[in-house]
Order: structure tokens, then sequence, then C-alpha cells
């Protein structure tokens, strides 16, 4: 199964572009499956904020943590009375088609791999990998296994999101020429230590964690990112002491070139006096749309107007129309099952990311994070902190579309 993702759009006479746009609007729920999803949900943090048991066509069949009350957690979480101390041991449940790995970042690639080979479709936290070799491996285990992987960004989910894509489709924004994101998430140091010892988070370098960035952009568009200049703030103080990333920057901000000859700016931020956010902006010939900090309803919309105004020194300029726009709430519609219809985690995209990674499965087809996206949201991030640690230098980003 040695396919590239040009090729896989040429064969499935899909144009380019289209993976990222697959979910709307003809995201609409055929009537449950005959066959059930046996899931394995692995991770008692973040795995246990998602909605298997609510999927009409999935069946929770067994739960693993390394720990005893997280594994209690999953299994009551998930009305799931089987568990397994390990995901290894989990592997072996013939019983079980697929997991979900909301496991440590650092393991991402080794348990997405040793997944796939035991025979599982897989459902992954972000990011993808730590390196680009790892990187590398992940595809080839994922178009060798002819499983089913999938990215569980949820950035990709939001109901912002989900409307930029919507807007993007319908071409209201004619060509978005520039756009930004940001991700915010100061004290987060606080999970760097666990009774008295690190953790994987310890000095995490922010570009390695990029994908709730990047995402607003390549899930709209399909654009890739293609060339970085990146600059970090810190100088490997306090607490980034010793880390095991050997990571000096507390927040660090990329410069990125599209392949569309577009500009992205991203920044991830982990320390200073700045609001919690996950957000993005896009702007258009015609249109742009302005994500409000944190999770709020209301962005701002801005359209051109064939009107004239006058700016504050007096002067008189054609004038565009500035609007608040409230999103709707696309987890109250047909894009899930019924029971599914409810608000869920980071702005409602863990019902959306249950629901395609299980239909994805069913229908065998690709689901809208694949491997090609997730590799796309993860390695532009991975070359911007080698960037950074370079004083800002430009530097190509590999091409994983082949």
């Amino acid at each position: 199964m040695k396919l590239s993702r040009r090729n896989f759009i040429t064969k499935s006479g899909l144009l380019a572009g289209s993976l990222g746009l697959g979910a709307f609007p003809s995201w609409s729920i055929p009537s449950a499956s005959d066959k059930k999803v046996r899931i394995g949900i692995v991770g008692g943090r973040f795995g246990a904020t998602f909605q298997f048991h609510e999927h009409p066509d999935c069946v929770v069949e067994a739960v693993s943590d390394l720990r005893k009350d997280r594994r209690d957690h999953l299994k009551e979480t998930y009305g799931c009375s089987k568990s397994y101390p390990s995901l290894e041991i989990l592997l072996e449940d013939p019983k079980i088609d697929a997991v979900f790995l909301a496991t440590p970042a650092p393991d991402h690639a080794a348990h997405t791999i040793a997944s796939l080979i035991a025979g599982k479709h897989v459902l992954c936290a972000v990011p993808l990998a730590m390196n680009l070799e790892e990187c590398g491996q992940v595809k080839e285990a994922v178009l060798a296994s002819g499983k089913t992987y999938m990215m569980a960004e949820t950035t990709t989910y939001m109901q912002g999101t989900i409307s930029a894509k919507k807007f993007y489709k319908e071409g209201r924004f004619g060509e978005i020429f520039s756009a930004a994101a940001e991700y915010n998430h100061p004290g987060l140091e606080v999970l760097w230590f666990e009774n008295g010892a690190p953790t994987w988070r310890h000095g995490l370098p922010p570009m390695h964690y990029p994908t709730h960035c990047t995402a607003f952009l390549i899930s709209v568009t399909g654009e890739r990112l293609k060339q970085v200049s990146c600059v970090g703030w810190g100088n490997g103080e306090g607490l980034l002491k010793d880390n095991p990333y050997q990571n000096p920057f507390w927040n660090e901000t990329a410069f990125f070139q599209t392949n569309r000859n577009h500009p992205f700016r991203v920044e991830v931020n982990w320390k200073g006096a700045l609001r919690n956010a996950e957000r993005g902006e896009w702007r258009g010939e015609k249109m742009s749309l302005y994500l409000p900090s944190g999770h709020e309803n209301q962005a701002t919309m801005v359209t051109t107007a064939d009107q004239l105004g006058k700016d504050d020194a007096g002067f008189e300029h054609s004038q565009n129309k500035v609007e608040a726009y409230e999103f709707p709430q696309w987890w109250k519609t047909e894009m899930l099952p019924e029971k599914m219809r409810h608000n869920s985690g980071h702005d409602g995209s863990h019902t959306f990311i249950t629901h395609e990674f299980i239909r994805a499965i069913l229908e065998e087809r690709w689901p809208e994070v694949n491997v090609y996206e997730a590799l796309a949201y993860t390695v532009p991030g991975i070359v911007a902190h080698q960037s950074a640690l370079n004083g800002g230098k430009s530097l190509a980003i590999p091409d994983y579309d082949d």
C-alpha cells in the first residue's frame, strides 16, 4: 500500500485539498451500522474526555493505564468492565479493532507503530511524533498496515474552524492571503513535575506542540507550510534547567511561508501575562474572520463594502464592514448522531473527533486528519524549533506528501 497523498487524491477522483474539507457540509450521519467498532482506550486523563460509549457504531471493549486509579476512572467513564495494566497487553486482545492513544507525547510514534503492527486502527492524541525520523517511521507504518490512522486534533473541529471551512468552501473569503494563529497556555509548568519527579512536559519546546495552531490554516485551505523562520524567548532559566529536550525557550513565534506563497504567523507560548487562547485569524480579499481569545462564541467578521468612511485623522477612504459574528453550534446539528449532540471538550470538538474516526473505519475511507494531514500539522513545528535554536535561520520544511 505504497500510496502518496497526491496519487491517492488522483486515484480517488478528488480535487487537491479536499481531504481537509471533507467534514463539511455533507457530513450527515448514516444509519447505525450492523458492525460495531470495538475500541480500546489508553490513557486515563485525556482519554477519559471522549464519547465512544455514546456512538451508535462503537463499543468500548477495554481500557488501559499504567495507574490503577486512572484505569478505574476510565472504566467508570465508559461503563467498561475490562481493563489492562499496559498498552502492550491490551494489544493482544483479539476482540479490539481500534485503539485511542491518549498517552504522553514522546510515546506517540512508538505506540502508534506498535498498535498498527498489532492490526489495530489508531486514533492518537497530538502531536504525531517528536522528531522527523519518527514522523517518517509513522508514515511508513500507516501505509504498510492498511489500517485507519487519525490524529485527534481538536482545532480542526472547533466550532469556529468548522465555520471557516464552510466559508472557504463557499468562496466567501476570496483568496486567504495571510493567516495567524496562537496557542497560549501560561502556567503550564505546574504540570512539569508530579510528586517531585519530572513529567514528559518538562521543558517541552513550544513548537513541538504546534498542531493547535497549524490546523487553523491547513484544515481550512489545505495549504502546506514550506519555509520557516522562528524566534524563541528564554535562555534556559528557572524550571527550564536540565529539561530532557535541552530546550531554552518558554515561548516561540514562527513565520511560515506556504506553498501558495502566503504568510502564516504562529505563536506558542507557555509563560507570560497572557490570556489562555487557542485562536486563529483568516484574512481574505473579500472577507476576514478573527476568532476570540479562549473558547468564546463571538468572533469578528470583516467584509469589503462599497462605502466611504473617514479614519481618525479625518482622511476619507473606502471602509470595510466590521461586525460581531456568533458561530453556529454545529454540535447541535445532524453532523453528529443524536445522542452525541451536546457540547464537549475543546470547544465541542471531542464528539466530532469520535464520530469521524468511527465512521472512517466503517466506511473504509481516510479520515479528515489522516497521516498526511497529521504530518502537515506536526512537521513544521519541529523544523521551526530548529530554526529558533539557530537564531531564526530560515529553514525548508520537508514534504511528506510523496
